[in-house]
């Protein structure tokens, strides 16, 4: 019997939905390579458009915290909400969810912290019976180690760590999708050597 393509790895477009964690311009000064996380989180809300994925926006206390940096472009976010939980899952995305895609089956997941926010959001995702995809140069944390070992946890409860470009070839599959010009000049922007993935992180 043929295994779920899904569980491992493979990504369909119209069952798939963006979660972009926490960006917010407060954070800065204070998360390692904040500049090359909203790199990373243009090209994929731009992807989205071209895939016609949904994507959902979560900040953390607005109120005292302020709002997803003016960097990255979220006018056509599906959903942008706050939270409190560190969790981006709460009831008000979950209803959200399962009205906009009809048979959910993967989440791909950027923002930060890698160890906190991303981490626990991975949990309740797969708890879900969900896909996850953590972008490994779309993730980061205040401490390198922090975000080091949260990547090695993501993987040893069963998400899968990758890259933006490795993500959105999988949605694309094929040379002549329509989108391929556009997707392929996205992902002519460098994944940052810095953030060290293939020497420690995994």
């Amino acid at each position: 019997m043929a295994r779920n393509i899904i569980k491992l790895g493979a990504l369909e477009a119209p069952k798939t939905a963006f979660l972009l964690c926490d960006i917010q311009e407060i954070f800065r000064p204070h998360i390692k390579y904040f500049s090359e996380v909203v790199k990373v989180a243009n090209k994929m809300v731009e992807a989205a458009k071209h895939f016609q994925i949904p994507v959902y926006v979560s900040e953390q206390y607005p109120k005292g915290l302020g709002h997803t940096t003016k960097d990255i472009n979220i006018g056509e976010a599906a959903m942008v909400y706050e939270k409190t939980k560190f969790s981006m899952v709460t009831p008000e995305l979950e209803g959200r969810l399962k009205k906009d895609v009809p048979g959910l089956s993967s989440i791909v997941l950027f923002g930060i912290e890698c160890h906190v926010c991303i981490e626990q959001t991975v949990i309740d995702l797969i708890n879900m019976d969900l896909s996850v995809h953590v972008l490994a140069d779309g993730v980061s944390s205040r401490s390198l180690m922090d975000r080091e070992l949260g990547l090695k946890r993501l993987q040893s409860i069963g998400c899968f760590v990758a890259t933006s470009e490795n993500v959105l070839f999988k949605l694309m599959k094929d040379k002549n999708h329509p989108a391929f010009k556009q997707i392929s000049k996205l992902n002519s922007q460098p994944t940052p050597d810095e953030f060290g993935l293939t020497k420690s992180s995994l």
